[in-house]
This record gives C-alpha cells, sequence and structure tokens, in this order.
C-alpha cells in the first residue's frame, strides 16, 4: 500500500475514533428512551446494494444441498464470501440451484448442472459438470481470471464468465444470494 493512501486511511480512521470520542457519549445519551432500555443501532454493511428489481424463489432441501456445496467449495478454493454470492446468484439465475442433467432442447442440448456448463464449451465431462463441488469449482476458476471481479457489479461478474445472452439478468437475485450466504457461511 503506497504511503499517501496509508496515510489517507490512517486520517480517516484518526477522526472516525474521534467523531466517536466525543459525540458517543452525548449520542448515546440521546438515544436512551425514557424507560431506559437500550436502543439497537443499525450498522450499514459494506456489501454492494442489488441492482434492480430483486427476485426471490423459496428452495426446497435439495436446493439448500447446492447452495452449502457451493459455500464449501468457495472456502475450499480459499475465496470471500463475495464469490459464494456471485456463485450462487449465477446458479439461481442458471438453474434456480437444481443440478440439471440433460434436457435436450429445453437447455441449449447440453448445458448440465448448477451453472448450465457445457461440455462442448469446455467445462468438464458431463459427470464432472453435474458434481456440484466440480461445477462451482469450475465457476469459481473463471470468476478468479476476472480482474477486479470483487469489485465489479455482480452481474458484470458472472456474465464475464458465462457469457449469458441475457447478461443482466443475474443482477436479480443478488439479494437472495447475499442472504443464503450469510444464513449458511458459518453453519
Amino acid at each position: 500500500m503506497n504511503t499517501i493512501l496509508r496515510k489517507s486511511m490512517l486520517s480517516v480512521a484518526g477522526l472516525a475514533f474521534a467523531g466517536g470520542v466525543f459525540a458517543g457519549p452525548i449520542a448515546a445519551h440521546a438515544a436512551t428512551p425514557a424507560d431506559g432500555k437500550p436502543v439497537a443501532a443499525a450498522v450499514q454493511s459494506a456489501a454492494p446494494k442489488p441492482q434492480g428489481d430483486q427476485s426471490h424463489i423459496t428452495l426446497t432441501d435439495e436446493q439448500t444441498a447446492n447452495v452449502k456445496a457451493i459455500i464449501a467449495a468457495t472456502k475450499k478454493a480459499g475465496l470471500p464470501e463475495r464469490a459464494a454470492v456471485i456463485s450462487i446468484a449465477t446458479s439461481l439465475q442458471e438453474s434456480k440451484l437444481e443440478n440439471l442433467g440433460h434436457l435436450g432442447d429445453a437447455n441449449d442440448h447440453d448445458s448440465l448442472g448448477l451453472f448450465q456448463q457445457r461440455p462442448t464449451s469446455g467445462w468438464g465431462t458431463p459427470e464432472q459438470i453435474t458434481n456440484p463441488e466440480y461445477s462451482t469449482t469450475a465457476f469459481l476458476k473463471g470468476l478468479k481470471q476476472v480482474d477486479g471481479w470483487q469489485d465489479m457489479p455482480l452481474t458484470d461478474a458472472a456474465q464475464t464468465v458465462q457469457v449469458s445472452a441475457y447478461p443482466d439478468a443475474y443482477a436479480q437475485w443478488e439479494q437472495q444470494a447475499t442472504d443464503l450466504v450469510a444464513q449458511h457461511w458459518n453453519s
């Protein structure tokens, strides 16, 4: 980290600390209700806000197991929660978190698994692609090759890996994917 950036970050941290020291007791006193019970404070999340209208589905036990498999593969790859969010949102769009077998004309003839990966596009064999750990690891390998994926909008990161005919469709699943990762990351 360069010196200017480090000094800037330390200055901001110092101001935040000083503001908390001086305003903290005043703010705490002002927030105490007449009945003396503590008030819960809202905490800002560092996660980016989802883009556009959000979709949501109720998951079956099989879909929940696939969420857990995606999270396990993400952890095994040493990647952060954001990678799991992108992976789950992608799988929600591609297969609704169902491990798709061969559906013929209904899914591009040979698209399989959680991410609708295609053997003819080099993602692996049908047996590999229908293995949730393998297919997630293959997706994550592609994601790691995207420069700046951690900071880009979810739909851009997913589209760069998947090359979908519907590049903006991934965004609608960001909130549910974020919620699922928050629910299952530490379980």
